[in-house]
């Protein structure tokens, strides 16, 4: 294995000369350049990382937390990020909570071993234990999907979103609109979507039966047993349905399609996430795209910023969304 010694002395240069050469750093004239360039290329010599990471104190490596690695929107947002960081020749290194939330403290540890310049997190549920160690990092740190006071967020606006379906149906004619959400301890998707439907069923004074609001988890059968219920335990069937996931949406339609009913004839469907199958199912599925691989490019933008300490301050970047209006309303 050829070293920057042999390099030096084949060039007939230091090997502080050929040390600046290979940084980019110092200044060395065109034609010493050129000389050590040549010698590098003939030889075939690649500068060892750990070498390079020791001198920079860079890995020139990004960990990625995600909440479950085979889902369509964690493949958007890791393009996304992937987009912007390979230009920066960063790499990624991706680690998968399965849901777990417990993992996620887990993983923060992990990665902060393994000596990332900085960990992206999308995250699912905040508690006090994972606030505690996010702060106790002290390393560059984004979060992507929730939002904790002092740090760099990348967001939604989950509620005005959810708001917005709510007021697509009211102005349609639906008065009876029945709720599909996830458990609340994941403030953005199961809380303010919540809020939303909630707050515009008030503010047009339209009433929400207790049986028409069902928490599910994330996954088509969920979508399809909380439309079930939803049917058999209100004496007076809803008109319409949202469900804060297109997956959950999906699941649903199943349900009313068996029992005979039409989307949208006898109820209306809409769901959230613009998900690659919400178009090609009949009736294509209206829903809310939250430009998932735009939010990856923003983390990926905020991270590097941290990285090159250009931004210690709180950060709070909402991507904007587009409702997708189609056949199921």
């Amino acid at each position: 294995m050829i070293t920057i010694k042999e390099i030096a002395e084949r060039a007939r240069v230091s090997r502080t000369t050929v040390s600046r050469v290979l940084n980019n750093s110092g200044y060395v004239s065109e034609e010493v350049k050129g000389r050590v360039m040549k010698v590098i290329k003939e030889t075939g010599y690649v500068p060892s990382e750990n070498a390079k990471s020791l001198r920079t104190k860079r890995t020139k490596v990004i960990g990625v937390i995600l909440p479950k690695i085979s889902t369509e929107t964690s493949s958007k947002l890791v393009k996304g990020i992937d987009e912007v960081l390979a230009k920066d020749g960063y790499q990624i290194l991706l680690t998968n909570t399965n849901l777990v939330p417990e993992k996620e403290i887990e993983f923060l540890r992990l990665l902060k071993s393994r000596h990332v310049d900085g960990i992206i997190l999308s995250a699912t549920n905040i508690n006090h234990p994972l606030v505690d160690e996010i702060h106790n990092l002290n390393i560059p740190f984004v979060l992507v999907g929730q939002y904790i006071h002092g740090l760099a967020n990348v967001v939604f606006d989950d509620y005005q979103a959810t708001k917005d379906i709510v007021h697509l149906l009211i102005n349609k004619g639906h008065k009876a609109i029945a709720f599909i959400g996830v458990d609340e301890t994941d403030r953005s998707v199961g809380y303010l979507r919540k809020k939303g439907y909630l707050d515009s069923m008030k503010e047009n004074d339209l009433p929400v039966e207790e049986s028409w609001v069902r928490k599910g988890i994330f996954d088509l059968e969920s979508g399809y047993d909380s439309m079930k219920t939803i049917f058999h335990s209100s004496r007076e069937k809803p008109t319409a349905v949202i469900a804060v996931t297109d997956r959950l949406a999906i699941g649903a339609m199943q349900f009313i399609k068996q029992m005979g009913l039409s989307i949208p004839g006898d109820i209306a469907v809409a769901g959230m996430g613009a998900s690659e199958l919400s178009q090609f199912i009949t009736p294509a599925l209206t829903t809310i795209d939250f430009s998932i691989k735009n939010a990856g490019r923003e983390a990926a933008s905020l991270i590097l910023e941290k990285v090159n300490e250009e931004n210690n301050q709180e950060i709070i970047r909402t991507i904007k969304y587009r409702l997708l209006i189609r056949d199921s309303i």
